[in-house]
């Protein structure tokens, strides 16, 4: 009874964000109904191009503007502030809702609210997934599939904002503190969520895999601290210190051989059925098949006290209509094929639709060029969608997914998860980065907190659940990933966007500008890292509520401080 109540509180969530975002939008549209922008395209994010000054000073003399009406001035002809995403909501803020600010307060953090489910269940519902069934195919262990495929996939947002702070001007310094922010949440308290929740399940994770791990980080954090304590670095540096990475791979593949001779079950399955002792305080009627008449009694109880009465077939097309907006987009958009998810329109439509998305992105990025030239690109891209589509519906039943050629398949459901996760994160950043200046908070404490928050939720549902529904091979998957995907935002995202800055300058170096907020960060977490290589081993490597625990404790130790440092800025 508690899962099914679970359930359907789930669905009953997912209803609450449907409603939201219809809020949301029935809002919008009344706001430019009746208070029209001078274009429609001032909703959209125009960051890009900035008024005479350094951006800098732009959104400093902007954010010291008093009244929305002159906020809303100067927005009208650009965006002075570095905000990414889609949407301007600065704009939106200050000339839609500037005299009803609580309403626009709402509108803002429901929106929040929605695109920080959206980020999670695409995560959880098509990463995860695409993730699983890639490792299967191409016959990946727990340990490289988290170094690979879960590092690429989660670090996407992350080197994106990376590149793009590092790129912009006077913008490095957030790029920075949110790679840093970003790995401390990922290693203490995503690594601690973990250990708590699984700390009935005794499971252990491979010594010699997390000592690598750790100690790799650590000597990457300690290159970081003398890259900051220098103050400069040029192109090889830049080159050297990203090259890194290369260097962890390959001590990843070599201890995987090494431990590989010495197991000769390591081709099992990659996420096999875990043993039903496992789960210890799951309802045992999951794994009964006995009780099913009673479980079908507590059904209908259930539904009789949180949905219509006796689910009559108007009210079961209602609740699947009130589904729609969130779930439709992508899976029109998303490739998927799995068994319990498989339908042959949605395929179709899908590969059709996927090539289209990625030309609508490319052309918004390019909002500078010919506008033909985009719209050639779009229609190359419906052409070949509508190609991929007829070769679908050629190859695949209604009745079961494809069994053969899968990699293609995967391929796409893959690229086009990252894609949407990209897309979120975005939009999600952009959002968290536009209250920020709503709310006079500091760039450098917006890329240790919200920033770092932001991109790192994709890595916390992601590892998390696999952790929770992957056993022991899952929770390996997990840990691996929580290490190996801040090593890997740190070397090849913070690397690449120093090889970026410093290509420009070349043969000259760049400064990194001296942050108090940088060196605090770098502590707890190096502090973080300790605690874990100390606390795991003493405790026979088990995930448990004494390592969480501690991990968490530094967390909030560091989150206190940041605390009190936006208070007195602040002021």
């Amino acid at each position: 009874m508690g899962v099914l109540v679970s359930l359907f509180k789930q669905r009953g969530f997912i209803i609450f964000l449907n409603l939201s975002f219809l809020s949301v939008a029935a809002c919008a549209f009344f706001a430019i109904r009746f208070h029209p922008p001078e274009s429609y395209f001032h909703v959209l994010n125009k960051s890009s191009r900035r008024i005479h000054g350094s951006p800098q000073d732009d959104c400093r003399s902007f954010l010291g503007l008093t009244d929305f009406e002159a906020k809303c001035s100067v927005l009208k002809s650009s965006n002075p502030c570095n905000t990414q995403g889609y949407i301007d909501y600065l704009y939106i803020f200050y000339c839609q809702y500037g005299s009803f600010s609580i309403l626009g307060y709402t509108l803002l953090f429901l929106w929040l609210l929605v695109l920080f489910y959206l980020l999670g269940n695409t995560a959880s519902e098509y990463f995860c997934s695409s993730l699983e069934s890639l490792s299967k195919v191409l016959n990946l262990s727990p340990t490289i599939a988290g170094v690979t495929l879960l590092s690429l996939g989660n670090g996407a947002p992350d080197v994106f904002a990376s590149l793009v702070a590092f790129m912009g001007d006077g913008t490095s310094d957030i790029g920075l503190n949110t790679v840093l922010g970003g790995a401390s949440f990922v290693t203490c308290v995503v690594v601690g969520i973990i250990s708590i929740l699984l700390r009935r399940r005794r499971i252990k994770v491979n010594r010699s895999g997390f000592i690598r791990d750790v100690l790799f980080f650590l000597l990457v954090l300690l290159s970081v601290f003398f890259i900051l304590l220098h103050g400069h670095i040029n192109l090889w540096g830049a080159i050297g210190f990203s090259s890194m990475y290369i260097v962890y791979v390959l001590a990843v593949y070599v201890s995987h051989a090494q431990w590989l001779s010495f197991r000769s079950d390591i081709c099992e399955p990659l996420l096999k059925e875990p043993p039903k002792d496992e789960f210890e305080g799951v309802n045992e009627s999951r794994y009964n098949d006995d009780n099913d008449d009673d479980n079908d009694d507590v059904r209908i109880d259930v539904y009789d006290l949180c949905f219509c009465p006796r689910l009559s077939p108007s009210c079961l097309v209602f609740l699947r209509i009130l589904e729609i907006p969130l779930y439709l987009p992508r899976r029109l958009t998303i490739p998927a094929i799995a068994e319990e998810n498989w339908s042959r329109p949605y395929a179709v439509a899908s590969v059709i639709l996927a090539p289209l998305l990625l030309s609508v992105l490319w052309a918004f990025h390019h909002q500078t060029d010919a506008t033909q030239s985009n719209l050639i690109i779009c229609v190359v891209a419906l052409l070949l969608g509508i190609s991929f589509g007829i070769v679908a519906f050629a190859t695949t039943e209604n009745s079961t997914p494809p069994k053969k050629c899968l990699f293609p398949w995967l391929a796409a459901g893959f690229t086009m998860s990252l894609t949407w996760s990209y897309i979120l994160a975005q939009e999600l950043v952009g959002l968290l980065v536009s209250l920020g200046y709503i709310m006079n908070i500091s760039p450098s404490i917006l890329g240790l907190t919200f920033l770092a928050w932001g991109n790192s939720l994709g890595d916390l549902v992601a590892n998390v659940t696999m952790a929770l529904n992957g056993g022991q091979r899952g929770a390996q998957i997990a840990i691996s990933g929580c290490y190996a995907g801040p090593i890997f935002n740190t070397l090849f995202g913070l690397g690449m966007s120093l090889v970026g800055a410093s290509w420009k300058k070349y043969p000259q170096s760049i400064a990194i500008p001296p942050d108090p907020y940088v060196m605090e960060t770098l502590g707890l977490l190096v502090g973080g890292l300790l605690w874990a290589l100390v606390a795991l081993p003493r405790r026979e490597m088990r995930l448990d509520a004494v390592l969480g625990g501690g991990l968490l404790a530094i967390y909030l130790t560091s989150l206190l401080l940041r605390l009190l440092q936006a208070f007195a800025s602040s002021h």
